[in-house]
C-alpha cells in the first residue's frame, strides 16, 4: 500500500503546484480540450476555437490568453514588456531565466567551425550523388539502404506517390545538374550534361505529374543551358566544346509534352498529369492543387523567352489568372483543390503549406525575373489576405506580448481555422519573407520551426501545434527549413543562422545517413527509415546547406543577381528575361489585376515592405532570449 500512499502524494502535490501558478500567473494546467469552451486557464488549447460574438478572429495569441476578460491590458496586441502598470506579472516573465544562454549558443561561430560545416556538407553531397551514379543511374532515383535504382512503379499505375515524380528520365542527375556548378566541379558538370544529352528522352510512356516534370526536370535542364550559355552568370565561362543548345531542346521537347494537360479544360487550369507519350490520360481527375497548377510560370515563362515562343508562357500565365480569379470575395483567399472543368473548390482549406505554397513563391518570383506589374500586384494582395486571415501571434516579432506569429490554416471562405496542424512544407515562408523585406517577420517564423527541428532531429510531415506532437512523423530529407536558414543568413549575417545549419547537418548525419546515401526518416521520434532519397535531397538541401558554410561562393560574390526556382535551380536575373517578341498575353482580358485593387486590407503598391534588422542587432541573436525561450516551451522543449 506503500506505493499508493506515494501515488496519491505526488497527485495532490502537481494540483497544489498547478493552483498556486494559476492563481499567480493564469498559468494553469493544460486540459487537452479540442471544442470550444470559453474559458482561459492553460497554455496551449481552448482560445483558437472560442467564438468570439463576430468579433475579429485575429489575435496576439494563437496558443492562450493568459489574462482573464477583465484583464483589458492583455487583450492589445502591442503591450510592452515589462510594463510597470500591467495589472499581473507577465507571462513571458516565465521564459526570462538565464538571459545568457542563448547568447553563449549562438552569438559566435568560428571560421574554422564555418570551413568544418562547409566541407561536411560537401562531403554529405558527393556521398549521395557518388553512390546515385554508381548504383542507380540511369535509374530516376537511388535507394540508399539496398543500394539500388528505382524507376516508376509500372505494377500498380495508381502508386502516385512514386510515379508522379519518377519518369524513368534520370531524374536525380538532372536535378542535380547546377549543384555540381555550386560546389566548384566543372569537370563533373560537363560530364553529367554530357550524359544527360546523350541517354535522356522524353520519349517514354511514362504518366507524372505536370508540376513536378516541370520544376525538378524542366527547370534543371533551362538553369543548366543557361549557366552553360552566358559567361555574365556568376560562375563565369564553364562552356562545354562542341554544345549546341542540347539541354534547351530537351528542355522544349518536354515542355511540348506537358501542353496536353492545357487542353480541353474549361477554366484554362491544367490537368495534374500527362503521359509523355500519349498526352491526358482517359482516366484522369479532374482536380488539381493550386500550387500543382499556378507554379509553372518560372520556368514555361523563361523558356518561352529563350525561343521566342509565347506558348508556354500563354498557358502557365493563363492557369494563374484562372485561379486568382477564383479566390474568395470576402478574404480574397484561394483554396487548395479545385475542379478544373467547373471551377468550383473541392478542397476549401486556405494555408502557406502543401497545395499552396509555390503559388505564393512565384507570383514574387515571376514578378523579380519578369518585371510584369501584374505579378507583384497578385503577390501583394494574396500577402495582405494571408497576413489578414492566416496570421495569428502577437504583432511585432521582437516586441511586445503574446504569442510567436503562426500561419494557420483557414476555411477560405470566412477565415475560421480548420485544424491545428502546420506542415514541413511551409517553413519555405520565412524565405519567402525575406525576398519581399520583411525580415522581422521571417526571423520569428523560423525560429518556430527550428525549436520543432531541434526537438525532434528532423521536421515532421505534419506537426500539431496545439498538441505539441506530429500528426504525420515521416520526413522525407526537405530543403525548405534549410533554404529559408540560408536566405536569413544572408539577409542578416548573423551567426544564429550557422548554427541552425550545423544542427540540421549533424542530425541529418546521425539519423537519416545510411549503406550508399541518405533516407527518408519514417517516423522522426524512433528515427525508423525508408529506403528512398529524393533528388531534391541533392538538389536545394545540400546545395543550401554548402552554400550557407561557403562565403566566397561565386554566387555570393558575382555582381550579377540571381534567384533559386522552388527547386533550387540558379536562374540569373537578366535584362533578356524582362524583354518579350511578342505583344501582350492579355492585353484587354477580364481579371486582370489593377493598381487599385486591394485585398479587403490596406497593402500600398508602393510599400517598399523593407523591413530590415537593425545595425545594432546584427550580430546579436536575431530573436531576443525571452522569446526564444518561449518558442521552445511551446514546442515542449523544456
Amino acid at each position: 500500500m506503500q506505493w499508493r500512499s506515494i501515488l496519491v502524494g505526488l497527485v495532490v502535490l502537481r494540483l497544489t503546484f498547478s493552483c498556486l501558478l494559476w492563481l499567480a500567473f493564469g498559468l494553469g494546467p493544460s486540459w487537452g480540450f479540442n471544442f470550444p469552451l470559453n474559458l482561459n486557464l492553460n497554455l496551449h488549447k481552448i482560445e483558437l476555437f472560442k467564438e468570439d460574438d463576430g468579433t475579429s478572429t485575429k489575435d496576439n495569441s494563437w496558443s492562450q490568453r493568459i489574462h482573464g476578460h477583465g484583464d483589458a491590458q492583455s487583450r492589445t496586441s502591442c503591450a510592452k514588456l515589462g510594463e510597470e502598470d500591467s495589472a499581473k506579472k507577465s507571462y513571458l516573465s516565465l521564459f526570462e531565466g538565464d538571459r545568457d544562454e542563448y547568447d553563449r549558443r549562438y552569438s559566435t561561430f568560428p571560421d574554422t567551425l564555418k570551413l568544418k560545416m562547409k566541407g561536411m556538407a560537401k562531403d554529405m553531397f558527393y556521398f549521395g550523388y557518388d553512390n546515385y551514379m554508381k548504383y542507380a543511374f540511369p535509374e530516376d532515383e537511388l535507394n540508399p539502404i539496398d543500394c539500388q535504382g528505382r524507376g516508376p512503379d509500372v505494377l500498380n499505375p495508381s502508386n502516385i506517390n512514386i510515379n508522379d515524380v519518377l519518369g524513368n528520365y534520370s531524374l536525380t542527375l538532372i536535378d542535380t545538374l547546377d549543384t555540381l556548378l555550386v560546389l566548384g566541379n566543372v569537370s563533373e558538370f560537363h560530364r553529367a550534361v554530357k550524359l544527360v544529352i546523350d541517354t535522356v528522352s522524353f520519349d517514354k510512356d511514362s504518366t507524372v505529374q505536370v508540376f513536378e516534370a516541370n520544376i525538378r526536370i524542366l527547370g534543371s535542364l533551362i538553369s543548366a543551358h543557361i549557366l552553360l550559355t552566358d559567361p555574365k552568370h556568376p560562375f563565369g565561362d564553364v562552356g562545354l566544346e562542341d554544345y549546341d543548345n542540347e539541354l534547351l531542346h530537351l528542355a522544349h521537347d518536354l515542355a511540348v509534352r506537358l501542353l496536353p494537360a492545357f487542353e480541353n479544360t474549361s477554366t484554362g487550369i491544367p490537368y495534374p498529369r500527362v503521359n509523355l507519350k500519349s498526352g491526358v490520360p482517359p482516366d484522369s481527375i479532374n482536380e488539381t492543387c493550386t500550387s500543382g497548377a499556378g507554379s509553372l510560370l518560372v520556368e514555361f515563362g523563361i523558356l518561352s523567352r529563350l525561343i521566342g515562343d509565347s506558348t508556354f508562357e500563354w498557358v502557365a500565365r493563363r492557369a494563374v489568372r484562372a485561379l486568382w480569379n477564383l479566390r474568395s470575395n470576402e478574404t480574397g483567399l484561394l483554396g487548395n483543390v479545385v475542379n478544373i472543368q467547373t471551377g468550383q473548390w473541392v478542397g476549401k482549406q486556405s494555408g502557406l503549406g502543401a497545395g499552396m505554397d509555390s503559388f505564393y513563391e512565384y507570383l514574387l518570383k515571376s514578378y523579380i525575373l519578369f518585371g510584369e506589374k501584374e505579378d507583384y500586384r497578385m503577390f501583394q494582395a494574396s500577402y495582405a489576405s494571408i497576413q489578414n486571415h492566416l496570421r495569428r501571434g502577437r504583432e511585432s516579432c521582437n516586441e511586445g506580448e503574446g504569442d510567436p506569429p503562426l500561419y494557420v490554416n483557414v476555411n477560405m471562405f470566412n477565415g475560421q481555422i480548420m485544424n491545428t496542424w502546420i506542415d514541413s512544407l511551409q517553413a519555405f515562408f520565412p524565405g519567402l519573407l525575406v525576398l519581399n523585406g520583411d525580415v522581422e517577420e521571417a526571423i520569428c517564423l523560423h525560429a518556430f520551426y527550428y525549436a520543432i527541428w531541434k526537438r525532434f532531429g528532423a521536421l515532421p510531415e505534419r506537426y500539431n501545434w496545439q498538441l505539441q506532437a506530429p500528426d504525420l512523423l515521416f520526413y522525407p530529407l526537405r530543403p525548405e527549413l534549410v533554404e529559408s536558414t540560408y536566405l536569413l543568413y544572408q539577409a542578416t549575417k548573423n551567426p544564429f543562422y550557422l548554427h541552425v545549419g550545423m544542427d540540421i547537418l549533424q542530425s541529418l548525419e546521425k539519423n537519416a545517413k545510411v549503406r550508399c546515401g541518405y533516407a527518408t526518416l519514417h517516423h522522426v521520434v524512433d528515427k525508423s527509415k525508408e529506403d528512398r532519397m529524393e533528388s531534391f535531397f541533392l538538389s536545394e538541401t545540400c546545395k543550401y546547406l554548402y552554400l550557407l558554410f561557403d562565403d566566397d561562393n561565386p554566387l555570393h560574390k558575382s555582381e550579377n543577381k540571381y534567384i533559386f526556382t522552388t527547386e533550387g535551380h540558379v536562374v540569373p536575373i537578366d535584362e533578356r528575361f524582362r524583354e518579350k517578341q511578342w505583344n501582350d498575353l492579355f492585353p484587354c482580358e477580364e481579371g486582370v489585376v489593377t493598381d487599385q485593387e486591394t485585398s479587403n486590407g490596406s497593402f500600398s503598391s508602393n510599400n517598399s515592405n523593407c523591413d530590415r534588422v537593425p545595425e545594432e542587432r546584427r550580430y546579436s541573436l536575431p530573436l531576443k532570449s525571452v522569446y526564444m525561450r518561449q518558442i521552445d516551451h511551446m514546442v515542449g522543449l523544456f
